[in-house]
């Protein structure tokens, strides 16, 4: 009775991990996203939507919307059954600091 309640305690710890890994790999590609929408805020537009794929596999769906002083950056990561949405506002002054925005003044 003990060797199967510690194998089934053993196999539940595997899945958490693999459960873990899993959601950490959609969250990194969610911030992929956010990285990939400051690094191409577009000049003329208001608003753009993206989508980052690699080797035929959607990573993340990225949307950017321009504010009045700043942008709003939404994006979803995926990866097999999982996704993780983060939305980031940041102001033009804070991007301009950080190099995302070199032309703008």
């Amino acid at each position: 009775m003990k060797i199967l309640v510690l194998s089934l305690l053993f196999c539940f710890s595997i899945n958490a991990q693999s459960f873990n890994e899993e959601l950490d790999i959609a969250y990194k590609n969610a911030v992929k996203g956010i990285y990939y929408a400051f690094e191409n805020i577009p000049d003329n537009k208001g608003r753009s939507d993206n989508k980052l794929i690699d080797a035929n596999q959607l990573l993340a769906d990225v949307k950017l919307e321009k504010e009045v002083e700043g942008v709003v950056v939404e994006s979803t990561g995926y990866y097999k059954t999982y996704s993780v949405t983060i939305k980031a506002y940041k102001s033009f002054s804070t991007l301009k600091e950080e190099g995302f925005l070199k032309g703008y003044n």
